[in-house]
């Protein structure tokens, strides 16, 4: 819910940093603290009416920061959850509910909204299914408007009265954890946790589903988080690379430079991840390097405005506030070094045993790293490519299905599909569209698309081979060709030779008098 909504948080950090009273660039009809009765002010903006330091009152400027941190966010979380569940429908009614939260309570509600938004969806779809086949043809679209309605509203009411004071709760509750920890010098601590979840790739559940919701709300309160770097802090990633850079052995050293490149410029930290699983020793470093990062932040008083996604520097550094530069600076230079140098010494103990063991399977490891993500990832796939990983076989037998270079039925329409519907299936079509155009066949139309929003109107279906029964549920009528590896298939050059032979059997049949 929170990662096809990141865009919206980055967006609502960018107007932060930027326009907000201690912002680079104060403004304080955009940043929300501006007089408008002061001579010459915008007018027209929305406003508001706000007590001055004297107890006189004005009207201030309502501005962007608060509007989207208030209601944008929390409505888009929702809406995701809601479509997860019921497509648009369920979208529709989790945003109504949404708003139930919203106005319920006085902290932003994205964990409210992480919770209404599918349950609301879920509500509906049973709602519908009560009723499916049983209206009188001319009456479906008043039912299906009316009933969305009425129990949106109703949910809103519920959420606004139910739900909220108890999000409000769990929401204060956890925040007076996190001041706890702060007040007791123990926020280093929280990388034990952190550093081995994000190798087992439970960071989007750490991070999405409770730092960033609660960094957020500390960026209302106090202008800025430390929160929002405790999970993307690039540096200790960046030190496991280097160490295998100049300490490793076989495949994993070769791999190890493009893979720090593409980890601390591109914030793609799963690239490190194999890595870790190699030698699970090296968790430590991790982890000594990720509490240095936040013990630093602590002690300099940092934090980031908004959330750094993807954990590149470059976001890192554009969500930063003006004050925080040194801090956030040698948060970064700091778990760097730490995790390099511990990451070196468990390197060099080890080096004689790697050696003789061949260096380790570092394919093997990248197998696994996608294993414990549930899905393929094309910076996985590229690094896979480099040490030889990367099979395809074709999708399981099925009434469908047939080999991909079949020429039983015309085939105009290829879609790749993954969980999220970008990323690593948006590199395969890629590279199988300009495969395609230079073999002549740029007519056929390949796309990229989440197995969700799958329709049943395509003529071949390109998955990851634990994806290709739910595509096939949506998708029945397409034949579906399943991959390990999306960017290094060789079933892509049989679905272009079964193009090319399709388009001559097309030009036999129209030359035939």
């Amino acid at each position: 819910m929170i990662m096809p909504n990141l865009p919206a948080f980055l967006a609502w950090g960018l107007i932060t940093s930027l326009f907000i009273a201690v912002g680079w660039l104060p403004n304080g009809i955009l940043g929300g603290f501006g007089n408008a009765d002061d001579p010459g002010s915008w007018q027209g903006a929305a406003t508001q009416l706000a007590l001055a330091d004297d107890g006189t009152t004005f009207q201030q400027y309502i501005g962007l920061v608060g509007p989207m941190v208030t209601y944008l966010l929390p409505i888009l979380i929702a809406n995701a959850g809601g479509r997860i569940v019921y497509k648009e429908r369920g979208g529709v009614v989790a945003s109504i509910v949404a708003v139930g939260m919203i106005t319920g309570s006085t902290v932003p509600m994205f964990l409210g909204a992480m919770v209404v938004g599918p349950l609301s969806a879920w509500v509906i779809k049973k709602v519908d299914a009560l009723w499916a086949g049983k209206i009188k043809p001319g009456f479906e679209m008043l039912v299906d408007m009316f009933s969305a309605g009425i129990l949106g509203a109703a949910m809103a009411v519920a959420a606004f009265f139910g739900f909220a004071p108890i999000i409000t709760s769990v929401s204060d509750a956890l925040g007076n954890v996190v001041s706890w920890m702060a007040d007791n010098h123990l926020m280093p601590l929280m990388a034990v946790v952190v550093e081995p979840a994000k190798v087992l790739f439970l960071n989007n559940a750490i991070g999405n589903g409770v730092l960033v919701p609660l960094g957020a709300q500390e960026v209302v309160e106090q202008g800025k988080s430390l929160l929002f770097l405790v999970e993307s802090n690039p540096g200790p990633g960046l030190g496991i690379l280097m160490a295998y850079t100049f300490f490793g052995v076989g495949a994993a050293r070769s791999s190890a430079p493009g893979a720090a490149v593409v980890q601390f410029i591109g914030g793609i930290h799963e690239v490190y991840f194999p890595f870790v699983l190699m030698k699970p020793t090296l968790i430590i470093a991790a982890i000594l390097g990720g509490a240095t990062g936040i013990a630093t932040n602590v002690v300099f008083g940092s934090g980031l405005r908004g959330p750094a996604a993807p954990g590149s520097i470059i976001a890192v550094f554009a969500a930063t506030p003006r004050d925080s530069f040194v801090g956030v600076t040698l948060s970064v230079v700091l778990a760097f070094v730490v995790t390099f140098l511990v990451a070196a010494v468990i390197l060099r103990a080890s080096r004689k045993r790697d050696l003789a063991a061949g260096g380790g399977d570092l394919a093997a490891a990248i197998a696994q790293t996608e294993a414990n993500k549930g899905k393929s990832s094309a910076a996985l796939d590229a690094m896979a490519a480099t040490v030889g990983a990367g099979t395809a076989t074709t999708g399981g037998a099925g009434p469908t299905d047939g080999a991909a270079g079949s020429t039983a039925a015309p085939v105009r329409s290829i879609v790749f599909a993954c969980d999220a519907g970008m990323g690593s299936s948006a590199m395969g079509a890629s590279i199988l569209r300009d495969k395609l155009k230079k073999a002549g066949r740029g007519d056929i139309t390949v796309v990229n698309k989440a197995v969700a929003n799958l329709e049943d109107d395509v003529d071949l279906v390109i998955t990851q081979r634990e994806l290709t029964d739910r595509a096939r549920r949506h998708a029945p009528s397409a034949r579906h060709v399943s991959v390990d590896n999306f960017l290094s298939s060789p079933v892509y050059d049989d679905v272009v030779r079964a193009a090319q032979a399709q388009s001559q059997a097309e030009t036999a049949e129209r030359s035939t008098p």
